[in-house]
């Protein structure tokens, strides 16, 4: 994540919905990756041509702080266009549950738009496009449709149980699962994996490397996960995988690491930004990247310590784990490439 500032120069978070200093409404422009003061809807009614307004969903739910284009679908900004089911907002605590999706779906289309991936939503290409459900079931409320939605991926579409946005609830599944680190951001990173696969699946240069690192991904996926449920991760899985769970299947092992890699970016993209780490210009090689990652997340690691808090990232990046790393940077590096256009802004780090 970069810096932001108001344009009276105040700082700003990237989720700020108003400057602290000079009081503005402020929103984030999407398309110049800077916030704008909002402007009172008499102003923007007489200048549409050229004014863009707070997103829809902003202004109707306050789940929202980017702006969308006058002539927008539905005034719906480009993060809030990637949604194909949102929660029953009628029902208890729905709204806020939301409001948490959408900021960590804001904060995943930021770093996909900055790297470069290729980014459209499936309304716009039902065939390579990507869309959101955000779905509940009975364990966060019992008036819900369904009894168990599992968030996942399939053909395009990332489902998302809302129970993650309760701090309750996921921790419940933290711990059944036996997880040491649960995010709603993580999920969010995880699953867009999935789809950043079917993006370079065609490519059979890219496949083959991928089954040199991280195996078959054709194996059989229902038999693999069901193993891992029931007997648990493989013995050693920690000499070549980010996580358990990654260890359950090629096409999990891919979806952490490149997790992982997303981690990994924003925080050494922040750090930079901040001035914490040099910003280096000619963007380092990977290895050095992986240097700097090891040596800062132990310095943070012991930051959260110092305050009596749980390891930020309790993961070792070896070298196993290293070179799926690299794979991934070559990936994004590839899609990048395809679609040069899309590399809207290149990292500072």
């Amino acid at each position: 994540m970069i810096r932001f500032f108001c344009p009276c120069g105040a700082e700003l978070f990237f989720e700020s919905e108003f400057c602290g200093a000079c009081k503005s409404p402020v929103a984030y422009n999407p398309e110049a990756m800077r916030f704008e003061i909002v402007q009172p809807p008499d102003e923007t009614a007489a200048n549409t041509t050229k004014t863009a307004v707070l997103c829809r969903n902003g202004v109707d739910f306050n789940v929202c702080n980017w702006l969308a284009d006058h002539d927008a679908p539905h005034g719906l900004c480009f993060s809030c266009q990637f949604n194909r089911t949102i929660p029953n907002l009628g029902r208890d605590k729905n709204i806020q549950r939301w409001h948490t999706m959408e900021k960590s779906k804001r904060r995943l289309l930021f770093s996909l738009q900055s790297l470069g991936i290729p980014l459209a939503n499936g309304w716009r290409d039902p065939q390579g496009g990507l869309l959101f459900d955000f779905l509940e079931d009975a364990r966060s409320n019992p008036m819900a449709e369904s009894p168990f939605v599992t968030t996942g991926y399939l053909d395009g579409v990332v489902t998302i149980n809302v129970l993650e946005a309760d701090p309750a609830l996921r921790f419940a599944e933290q711990q059944a699962s036996n997880q040491e680190y649960r995010t709603v951001l993580g999920h969010f990173r995880h699953e867009s994996g999935h789809h950043a696969y079917q993006l370079f699946a065609h490519d059979n240069e890219l496949i083959s490397s991928f089954a040199e690192l991280f195996g078959d991904a054709h194996r059989d996926y229902g038999l693999a996960l069901q193993s891992f449920h029931t007997m648990g991760p493989r013995d050693g899985w920690e000499q070549h995988h980010i996580t358990a769970y990654a260890s359950a299947h090629p096409s999990e092992d891919w979806a952490e690491t490149w997790g992982h890699y997303l981690h990994i970016h924003d925080t050494l993209e922040t750090a930079a930004s901040f001035g914490l780490l040099e910003s280096d210009s000619t963007r380092p090689d990977f290895a050095t990247k992986i240097h700097t990652w090891r040596r800062l997340s132990v310095g943070f690691n012991e930051l959260n310590r110092s305050m009596g808090l749980d390891d930020a990232y309790p993961f070792i990046v070896n070298s196993a784990v290293a070179a799926k790393l690299a794979f991934v940077d070559h990936v994004i590096g590839a899609l990048r490439n395809s679609s040069p256009d899309l590399a809207t802004a290149l990292p500072p780090f």
